[in-house]
């Protein structure tokens, strides 16, 4: 799979595959082992899960697929399950670890930049909720449009609306929130031709303002000590429950027919090298 065609700048050391130079990026330390105590049971990256894994087999099915900066390999280990040839790119090694126990085959230890890859050597690459973590974003688009193939696809999530800005954003090492308007704009002026984009998770706009960015605004949210994050990832079996599940189940229906949502918390994005 992974082979000195794609790239001659990697070392393999006990089944992952290390770049020879090691950069920084913006996230925090702890963030890997944070996401890895929810996303077993986390209803938000279940859901992302579904509405990539939709998306991806309504144009992409057979492509080898990169998930460029895929943290714990949540994403890649579930397309390798259904079916879809997948690479796990990832610089922190605690998120390369905790994939490889997640029994994800295909590991490398790097970013982007420091992997060297060959150009059009990708058929399609994953940004899921990483360019948000990028200061020059569309320079990094640039550099993924040179690693895919002619025609090649690019998918992309990221949080929505700057309005919705909180202390959360900052923990995470979030340069900024998009729409899917200025991302169809960087997507363009980076080498791409926009195919779908829609927003999800509609139902969280009016949370998230309410209990996260307003509070951070007027300095009135404290310090998250993990237990409440924890318990924002699972469902209870009441009315508010079945509330978001219901409309999670009418997004992943509407994605499924590549239509689109017309508002939501994050935004979901396939574009194509033109």
């Amino acid at each position: 799979m992974i082979s000195k065609r794609l790239t001659k700048n990697l070392i393999l050391k006990n089944g992952i595959w290390f770049s020879k130079e090691r950069s920084t990026v913006s996230y925090p330390v702890e963030g890997s082992s944070i996401c890895r105590k929810i996303e077993d049971f986390s209803y938000w990256f279940k859901h992302r899960n579904r509405c990539i894994i939709s998306i991806i087999k309504s144009f992409s099915n057979n492509e080898t697929f990169v998930d460029v900066g895929g943290g714990n390999g949540i994403v890649a280990h579930s397309l390798q399950m259904v079916g879809i040839s997948s690479i796990l790119l990832e610089p922190n090694l605690t998120g390369i670890k905790n994939a490889k126990k997640r029994g994800l085959k295909n590991l490398i230890c790097s970013s982007l930049e420091d992997g060297k890859f060959a150009k059009e050597s990708v058929g399609a690459a994953g940004l899921f909720d990483v360019i948000e973590h990028i200061d020059n974003d569309l320079e990094f688009l640039k550099k993924v449009n040179v690693l895919l193939k002619k025609g090649g696809k690019i998918y992309l999530t990221a949080p929505a609306f700057q309005f919705l800005w909180s202390d959360e954003d900052k923990f995470a090492g979030h340069f900024r929130r998009y729409t899917v308007n200025n991302l169809k704009d960087k997507l363009e002026a980076s080498g791409f031709k926009l195919i779908y984009s829609t927003y999800y998770f509609s139902i969280l706009v009016i949370p998230i303002l309410l209990t996260r960015s307003i509070p951070s605004l007027f300095r009135l949210r404290q310090k998250e000590n993990g237990v409440g994050y924890e318990k924002e990832h699972k469902l209870k079996p009441d009315l508010i429950g079945n509330l978001i599940r219901k409309t999670l189940e009418w997004e992943i229906e509407r994605i499924g027919k590549l239509k689109p949502i017309p508002f939501g918390s994050s935004c979901l994005i396939v574009a194509q090298k033109d």
